[in-house]
């Protein structure tokens, strides 16, 4: 009996230390997920300065009412005036037209002056020849005689003795830029090897951009590429070259070109 008294009591405790570090995982995990929600609450930004305060009102659809339309008549407004006299042909004579199947009454070789009667449309014989305005009788088939409103004649105007013919004249440059130019010189001396490049063993390519005058002389010479201790020799070399003097349009120019050096130690 006292053996069963005990056991109870010693399961009592474990239950109870049990149950204190449950409660107390309980009350540990609740306070850091409320810790860790304020934290997030005072660190979301809500970009409250970015926010846009307009307000936006909808207004409902109104209906347009459809602009007039103005139709022009073509040919613009009828000039103001007596319309039924602007609107009559005249005629110095009753010339039938050449497309009118009418045998002529005499035949002519000179020209006819004269309008024929229009093809259509009202017309009057008033001894001169003039059409309604805003139409031409000049190119009416058989008037052959080339007048404008009114039977008049046009007139030639003078425009005057013409100018001259403008010559422009090319310019020539002053200085034509050439590529290698080794093989236009007609003296082209050899550069000596520096005795301190030969003892160094250095070699290579040395290239000098030269000027040449007008006369075929050399003025001036510098070394764009190579080793340095090869440079003077080079420049030297170059400054003693001669060439053929260049003539352009008839017209002696200076040249632009580069000539190569290549250092070989034997």
């Amino acid at each position: 009996m006292f053996n069963n008294l005990i056991e109870s009591s010693s399961h009592a405790r474990e239950f109870k230390r049990r149950g204190s570090f449950v409660l107390f995982t309980a009350v540990t995990y609740s306070l850091v997920f409320v810790i860790a929600g304020v934290m997030s609450i005072y660190a979301y930004d809500a970009h409250l300065e970015d926010q846009n305060n307009q307000i936006v009102t909808m207004l409902s659809p109104v209906d347009l009412s459809p602009a007039p339309t103005t139709v022009s008549k073509p040919g613009g407004a009828p000039p103001k005036g007596n319309n039924s006299q602007q609107n009559v042909a005249e005629r110095a004579v009753r010339m039938a037209r050449i497309d009118a199947s009418v045998a002529p009454a005499q035949i002519s070789a000179t020209p006819n002056k004269n309008l024929p009667i229009p093809a259509s449309g009202l017309y009057t014989i008033t001894g001169v020849d003039r059409d309604p305005v805003g139409v031409g009788g000049g190119d009416r088939p058989g008037s052959g005689s080339g007048q404008a409103i009114g039977g008049g004649n046009l007139r030639a105007v003078e425009v005057g003795t013409p100018p001259p013919p403008v010559t422009i004249e090319k310019t020539v440059p002053k200085v034509i830029s050439k590529g290698v130019i080794n093989g236009d010189a007609i003296t082209l001396p050899k550069p000596a090897y520096p005795p301190l490049a030969k003892q160094l063993r250095i070699q290579g390519t040395v290239s000098v951009q030269i000027l040449i005058d007008e006369a075929g002389k050399v003025v001036s010479a510098k070394v764009v590429s190579g080793h340095q201790s090869l440079a003077t020799a080079a420049r030297q070399a170059a400054l003693g070259a001669r060439f053929s003097p260049t003539r352009l349009s008839n017209q002696p120019v200076k040249v632009s070109g580069v000539i190569t050096y290549n250092f070989q130690l034997q």
